[in-house]
């Protein structure tokens, strides 16, 4: 047992330098061209292989959605999410992204009472009310220029949240082969009908990272799945902040980045109270939802499935087989 576990924990480690890299590129090729480009073309490598796997679901069931508003709501802040986090990583360094992308455990605590029913004690309360105050030490508003590239990263953290909250609402209910499709036909449409106002012609070597990135997507996914049936979700989910450590080499190493000092510190408080929260949720009697723990995805960029998803999916087609 003992050895699974440093297993899992190192394959999401090693996961999440994936996903760094696959950051890295998404910011390198966000200065030259719309996030609405990016998308869709990343989409569009990706959209075959995941139809394949799709079309190998063998649940009875339609793609008709059970509960169609929250399926449009959450396709909606799908979207959205991919959009606003390619663009913040085009305007923002890489260290300053991944500590306001932090705050998404923080919302999704919050939205879960509302969404969800679930009652929040005074230590998970202090814990975001302290998290909240990381936000704030790592935008310092008054302090420093705010700009769009800020907006939209606060975005993307509200609407993962917002998304991951939704799937544990109406996920008991819906075939992941819909909860699945549906975002990922929103991305598709959505960029189609912006890229005639957008588009850039792309060279050889562009087009070639944008399969670069799909395939990095990919392989972490799937490295994240080997990582939770390993070990325990307390121990994985926490895996994620390494990325503020690979966002200090690659931001400095290609891109001229430096953390500030005070990013550095917000960035920390961000990170300790996420890990409680996580922790706080792997005891039973606090938290029924565990709706933090159950995400088992980082910010999503809009071109892939969610990994809780995906674990369903293959869990279902075990089932049947």
């Amino acid at each position: 047992m003992a050895s699974h576990t440093v297993k899992g924990a190192a394959l999401s480690l090693a996961a999440f330098a994936l996903y760094a890299t696959h950051d890295v590129v998404v910011k390198f090729l966000g200065a030259s061209y719309s996030p609405f480009q990016t998308i869709f073309f990343a989409g569009l490598l990706t959209f075959p292989l995941v139809s394949v796997m799709l079309l190998t679901d063998r649940s009875g069931g339609t793609l008709i959605p059970a509960h169609p508003g929250w399926s449009i709501l959450r396709t909606v802040t799908a979207v959205l999410n991919g959009i606003a986090g390619f663009y913040a990583f085009s305007m923002l360094p890489l260290a300053q992204c991944y500590a306001i992308f932090f705050a998404m455990p923080l919302m999704i605590t919050l939205l879960a009472i509302p969404i969800l029913g679930e009652k929040v004690g005074a230590r998970r309360g202090i814990a975001v009310a302290v998290g909240l105050v990381g936000v704030g030490i790592v935008l310092r508003p008054g302090d420093v220029d705010l700009n769009l590239g800020h907006l939209a990263a606060l975005s993307a953290a509200l609407m993962g949240a917002m998304t991951s909250v939704i799937v544990r609402k109406i996920g008991h209910a819906e075939r992941a082969v819909v909860l699945m499709l549906y975002p990922m036909m929103g991305n598709f449409v959505v960029m189609a009908l912006a890229l005639p106002f957008v588009y850039r012609p792309m060279p050889i070597e562009h087009l070639g990272l944008l399969a670069v990135m799909a395939s990095l997507g990919l392989v972490a996914g799937l490295l994240i799945i080997m990582a939770y049936r390993l070990a325990p979700a307390v121990i994985v989910a926490p895996m994620q902040y390494s990325q503020i450590l690979w966002a200090a080499v690659f931001g400095s190493l290609l891109f001229g980045e430096e953390i500030d000092l005070w990013t550095g510190i917000g960035a920390a408080v961000i990170i300790a109270s996420g890990i409680y929260i996580v922790l706080r949720e792997g005891t039973p009697r606090v938290s029924e939802n565990r709706p933090v723990l159950e995400t088992r995805s980082r910010f999503d960029g809009g071109s892939f499935p969610r990994i809780s998803l995906w674990m369903r999916f293959f869990d279902r087609r075990k089932g049947v087989e």
